[in-house]
């Protein structure tokens, strides 16, 4: 066989397996997914919110935490300002968010918060924020202690580590240890592309203590949320790109199996669980095209998906919002609190509406 018939053989399938990968992209990105209106009543956007709250997180108090103006390289960014944590009191009748004042030797400057989780000590009641944290596009995990009466958090340390290189989400289960999930493998820019592009399941969960710092699970084509269930005996991370929820189940700190997967049928990002019925929240991307495309004349669209009995055999998914994006742009949290249910997105604004439950 001549050289160049090789040479057109190799091109031809090259192109076969360049389409044949196109096409499983555009399925696990949910490309042709329309989107139908579901809205909810009495809903207005939270004052003060226009570069976005990636993740948001409730005290059993009503008081909510808010993650804001996390900044991506490929994202668009609304403020040339760091990010900052609000707070939020959802008993307050005025809805009105306080920014809270970073205390001690920490870089508020370089501050660009993404997953947020509270964790309170029997011991003393403290209540301890963990944040995300990518100065200089970089992965950390910064703890504080927020104090009420000030509305402040006093920075406490810093946790960096090689395993947590890609940390997109956090769920605290100490003062000093978590599970956190990395949504790529590789760091380089142009390799994470790839790993989407050819489906590779690299994406894992950590935990991580003074002790031990190891990784649990694996085999995740995009790990966004985790959450932890009530009884602190199974852990629930979003598949983004498998659309499922996978429920582990905490056999030892450091020993988790896995239980189940449930189909959710939208990309969904960060997931918040409810302490008394142990449902969960989903804030959900309804459709990789729009995200990938970041039209402004057609932008991203917004999706909440709620979970019922995630642990018995027949789990109940329900859409309970979406929009188009005409109202807010790329959903990524969603949680509920007194009737109403609280909705945050990557880099637009904040929405907060009446349930019908």
């Amino acid at each position: 066989m001549g050289k160049l018939a090789v040479l057109s053989l190799s091109f031809a399938a090259l192109a076969v397996l360049i389409g044949e990968r196109v096409i499983t992209l555009r399925h696990l990105i949910l490309y042709h997914r329309e989107l139908s209106q579901n809205y909810l009543p009495n809903c207005h956007y939270v004052e003060g919110i226009e570069c976005g709250a990636e993740d948001i997180t409730i005290l059993e108090n009503g008081l909510a935490f808010l993650s804001t103006c996390v900044k991506h390289p490929d994202l668009p960014s609304y403020s040339d300002d760091p990010g900052k944590i609000y707070t939020l009191n959802l008993l307050d009748s005025k809805i009105k968010i306080k920014a809270t004042n970073i205390k001690g030797d920490f870089d508020k400057d370089s501050f660009n918060p993404h997953g947020i989780s509270l964790y309170t000590d029997d011991k003393d009641g403290a209540v301890y924020l963990f944040v995300v944290n990518h100065p200089q596009g970089k992965s950390q995990v910064e703890i504080f202690r927020y104090d009420e009466d000030e509305n402040a958090l006093q920075y406490i340390k810093t946790i960096k580590h090689e395993l947590l290189h890609n940390v997109n989400d956090i769920v605290a289960v100490g003062t000093e240890s978590f599970y956190a999930t990395n949504d790529h493998y590789f760091t380089n820019g142009i390799l994470k592309l790839v790993e989407p592009f050819l489906s590779l399941p690299w994406c894992d969960v950590v935990y991580y203590s003074p002790q031990t710092v190891q990784v649990v699970a694996g085999g995740f084509l995009l790990a966004n949320g985790i959450n932890i269930s009530p009884d602190r005996r199974h852990l629930y991370v979003a598949d983004l790109l498998k659309h499922k929820i996978v429920v582990l189940e905490i056999q030892k700190t450091t020993v988790l199996s896995h239980v189940k997967e449930v189909d959710v049928g939208s990309l969904c990002d960060n997931i918040e669980v409810d302490r008394e019925s142990g449902e969960l929240w989903l804030g959900c991307h309804p459709n990789g095209r729009n995200w990938l495309h970041q039209d402004p004349n057609d932008p991203p669209g917004s999706e909440v998906i709620r979970i019922e009995n995630i642990l018995s055999e027949k789990p109940r998914v329900t859409q309970l919002y979406s929009d188009d994006g005409s109202v807010i742009v790329a959903s990524s949290v969603a949680t509920q609190y007194g009737g109403k249910l609280l909705i945050g997105t990557v880099y637009q604004k904040a929405l907060i509406c009446d349930l019908k439950l």
